[in-house]
């Protein structure tokens, strides 16, 4: 009969373990790639990574309507002020995925769809700066982008099998509040630049 260690097995910090799904979001991606998944819902999941990736897009939207309002100062302000916001919510889950650390989903229900510049998943990335320059831009053009833009690019990430829900979610949730922070603070600077008589 072969012998019982009582030693832990060294595991190589080196080689990737799978992911827990507790609350079962792997289902939710398979379920959500088989429901929605078609050839031009994909091509359109791809152009929105393509469009969001480092917040490329949102930055120079952010940029040209400082352009645009170039003759008011303090409306420049503001969109120069709001691109920045959305710069820094973007890096801000970029300093999160580095702590937590979650792999991006692995399972073989789930497709990978398109290519991504790591392979950390928590928060997602596209979702923090999609939602920061929705609130953002969407108060200085008083629309609410927000009701589009933000659910499209979350399913997108769904569709492309990048990102669990949560990741989406978690996102969502830090680039709100980076946004609600940021204009509140470029409304002051503005309210302190032209004080009421």
């Amino acid at each position: 009969m072969a012998e019982l260690s009582n030693t832990a097995p060294v595991l190589d910090p080196s080689v990737d373990l799978p992911t827990p799904d507790p609350v079962g979001e792997i289902a939710v991606l398979a379920a959500v790639q088989g429901a929605v998944a078609a050839p031009p819902v994909v091509r359109l999941a791809r152009a929105m990574s393509f469009f969001g990736e480092h917040a490329a897009g949102w930055l120079a939207i952010g940029l040209v309507g400082a352009a645009v309002h170039r003759r008011d100062p303090d409306l420049r302000r503001e969109w120069l002020g709001s691109a920045a916001a959305v710069a820094f919510a973007h890096g801000a889950s970029i300093g999160v995925k580095r702590v937590v650390r979650r792999p991006r989903p692995d399972d073989p229900s789930v497709r990978v769809l398109v290519g991504t510049p790591s392979r950390l998943s928590f928060p997602s990335s596209h979702a923090t700066s999609t939602t920061a320059a929705a609130v953002l831009y969407g108060g200085l053009l008083r629309r609410p982008l927000g009701l589009v833009v933000v659910p499209l690019m979350a399913l997108s990430r769904l569709v492309l099998g990048v990102h669990y829900p949560s990741d989406v979610a978690a996102g969502s949730a830090l680039g709100a509040g980076v946004a609600l922070v940021s204009r509140r603070v470029l409304r002051r600077r503005t309210a302190r630049r032209n004080p009421r008589p």
